[in-house]
C-alpha cells in the first residue's frame, strides 16, 4: 500500500419464500439459506432488541442523522473524490479492511472481510454466471476504509449505517427518524420539502446521499474506471438505501433506468444482509478466485 502525501420487505414476493421442513430458516432462489435470527439470537436488523450493542448503535445513528447534512456531504464528496488518499489493490483494502467492525450493524461482530466472503459466497451458489455479482459481494464495503488513518479515520457515523437522500425532506420510514430534527436540514426551507432541491424522476444519480462508505466507493470504482457494468456501480451506490429497499421511500426521484437497476438491487441486498453467520469461509481456498475477477474487472493499483 502507497500513501499520498496529500486526503414491503426487500422486494422479495411472498410466493418466493419456502419455509424449511423442521427449521427456523427460509430458503430463497438456488437454495440459499435464510436464517431468521443471527448468531446473537436477535431477528436480523433488530434496532430495538435489547443487547449488548444497542447503546453503541443508537449514539451512531443519533450522530449520523443530526450530522449529514447537504452541506456536509458537499464538501467530503469534494475532498474524498480526489482520490488522493491511497494507492493500493482491491485485495490489499479488503485485508486492510479486515480489522474494522460495523459499529452501526446490530447483527455483526465478525470481521468485515468475513461478511464480504459470506456475501459474495452465498452470491456465486446462487448465480454462478455473474462472476461481476460474486466480485460486487466481496467489494461493496470496502469503502469503510474510511476508519482508517491514511483516510483520515473519520467516525463511524460517517461511515456506516443505512443511507438516505439529502437535499429534501427525511421519509419517516428512515431508522432512527427522531434524531433527524436535530439536523440542520430539517427546519430548512430549502430542504425539507419533498421534492427539496430535487426535480420527480430526475434520477438517483443527480441525488445527494448521506455520505458514507457506499458513496466513496462508488466514486473509488469509477474514478479508476472499473469495467465493471453500470448495475455493479448502482448496487454499490445504493446497498445501504434501506428506506427505499424496505418501504419504497424516495421512489418519485428515481428514473426508469434506476426503477431496472432496483430489480438486481433488491437481490444483491438479501445477500448482504442475511449471508450473516457464524459458518466459516476458508480465505486461503477460495482467494484465488476472486483474484481473477478483480484482475478482470480493475488496474493492480487504484487510487483511494
Amino acid at each position: 500500500m502507497t500513501i499520498i502525501t496529500e486526503q414491503p420487505q426487500l422486494g422479495i414476493d411472498v410466493d418466493e419464500k419456502k419455509i424449511a421442513a423442521d427449521s427456523n430458516e427460509l430458503i430463497l432462489d438456488g437454495g440459499f439459506v435464510v436464517p431468521e435470527t443471527n448468531s446473537f439470537g436477535h431477528t436480523y436488523r433488530d434496532y430495538d432488541a435489547e443487547s449488548k450493542r444497542k447503546k453503541t448503535v443508537d449514539e451512531l445513528y443519533r450522530m449520523n442523522r443530526s450530522q449529514q447534512s447537504y452541506d456536509f456531504v458537499k464538501r467530503m464528496r469534494e475532498e474524498y473524490g480526489k482520490l488522493n488518499k491511497v494507492e493500493m489493490s482491491i485485495w490489499e483494502c479488503c485485508e486492510l479492511l479486515n480489522s474494522f467492525v460495523d459499529e452501526s450493524d446490530p447483527d455483526l461482530d465478525e470481521s468485515q472481510l468475513e461478511h464480504a466472503l459470506q456475501t459474495a459466497e452465498a452470491i456465486r451458489k446462487d448465480y454462478p454466471d455473474e462472476d461481476w455479482l460474486h466480485l460486487t459481494g466481496l467489494i461493496h464495503d470496502l469503502g469503510k476504509v474510511l476508519l482508517h488513518p491514511s483516510f483520515g479515520e473519520l467516525p463511524q457515523w460517517a461511515v456506516v449505517g443505512d443511507t438516505f437522500p439529502v437535499g429534501c425532506a427525511f421519509d419517516e420510514s428512515n431508522i432512527h427518524y427522531k434524531f433527524f430534527d436535530q439536523n440542520p436540514d430539517f427546519n430548512n426551507p430549502a430542504y425539507n420539502t419533498k421534492l427539496g432541491v430535487y426535480s420527480e424522476g430526475c434520477g438517483l444519480n443527480n441525488v445527494l446521499m448521506s455520505w458514507g462508505h457506499d458513496d466513496y466507493l462508488y466514486l473509488v470504482t469509477k474514478g479508476n474506471k472499473t469495467t465493471l457494468p453500470s448495475i455493479a456501480l448502482f448496487i454499490i451506490r445504493y446497498h445501504s438505501l434501506c428506506p427505499l429497499l424496505q418501504t419504497g421511500a424516495y421512489r418519485y426521484l428515481m428514473n426508469e433506468e434506476d426503477i431496472e437497476n432496483l430489480k438486481w438491487l433488491e437481490i444483491f441486498h438479501k445477500y448482504d444482509l442475511y449471508s450473516k453467520s457464524d459458518v466459516r469461509i476458508d480465505v486461503e481456498k477460495v482467494k484465488p478466485y476472486y483474484l481473477s475477477l478483480i484482475e478482470k474487472y480493475f488496474p493492480s493499483k487504484l487510487r483511494w
